[in-house]
């Protein structure tokens, strides 16, 4: 969905704020270069094991201005998880960073932090074994999105209630 890049320094220097970062290595990568993201999803996984200690040290050590905690099950978008998303994207504007702990898996919450994000915002995963891919919020991609969110199972409307606040 965007382009790969393996440094922190590079991707942060290529974001645009709001910067949403999606996963625990990739938001501990950020810190780690000095560059905290506005919004983190982190579920204290990574490719389906724990986390190393101190890679959840570096992210808990007072980082984040809130901490947020919801569930989610795997290969699902609850709406504890979307109205997180929605109230912490609203946080980001005012200039406070928000991590959101994931109970369960934070995998699919890519899609709607790219559909919850204010164009022109940046939003960044994690892709296995490769780097982060950082995506620019922009109307093609909301609107592909969207379009996946069309197609799948679920109440998409729902969906889009929950992430207009």
């Amino acid at each position: 969905m965007g382009e790969v890049y393996t440094e922190a320094e590079a991707l942060f220097a290529a974001a645009d704020p709001p910067l949403i970062a999606v996963g625990d290595i990739v938001t501990y990568h950020l810190i780690e270069a000095d560059h905290r993201p506005d919004v983190a999803l982190i579920d204290g996984q990574t490719k389906r094991s724990a986390i190393e200690d101190h890679i959840q040290e570096a992210i808990d050590a007072g980082v984040f201005d809130r901490e947020v905690e919801v569930e989610n099950a795997a290969a699902g978008l609850s709406a504890g998880l979307l109205s997180a998303l929605a109230t912490a994207i609203d946080a980001a504007g005012e200039g406070e960073s928000t991590v959101i702990v994931v109970d369960g898996e934070e995998d699919l919450a890519t899609l709607p932090a790219i559909a919850a994000a204010p164009s022109g915002a940046s939003v960044v995963y994690g892709q296995p074994d490769e780097g982060m891919v950082l995506v620019e919020c922009d109307e093609e991609i909301k609107a592909r999105v969207s379009d996946l969110f069309e197609r799948m199972d679920g109440d998409d409307e729902r969906l889009w209630d929950l992430l207009d606040g």
